[in-house]
């Protein structure tokens, strides 16, 4: 499967991140351990590995919100 969009944007009540993970109405939510401070490259693998994770082969973009 391939989740229509991805979005990664920090969560400063948990202090972790958060990836959003869209398939048309349905939003999965889940948290990756990667630092706050992490560079954008990590984060998007934080990200992909999550979909995969998930079940989800590729999702078009990933969104990184800051």
């Amino acid at each position: 499967m391939r989740a229509d969009r991805v979005e990664v944007s920090w969560d400063g009540d948990k202090k972790k991140w958060l990836v959003r993970i869209q398939i048309g109405e349905e939003v999965i939510r889940r948290y990756c351990d990667a630092p706050r401070d992490a560079d954008e490259q990590r984060i998007r693998a934080a990200a992909q590995k999550t979909l995969v994770d998930e079940g989800y082969s590729d999702a078009p973009q990933i969104l990184v919100k800051r």
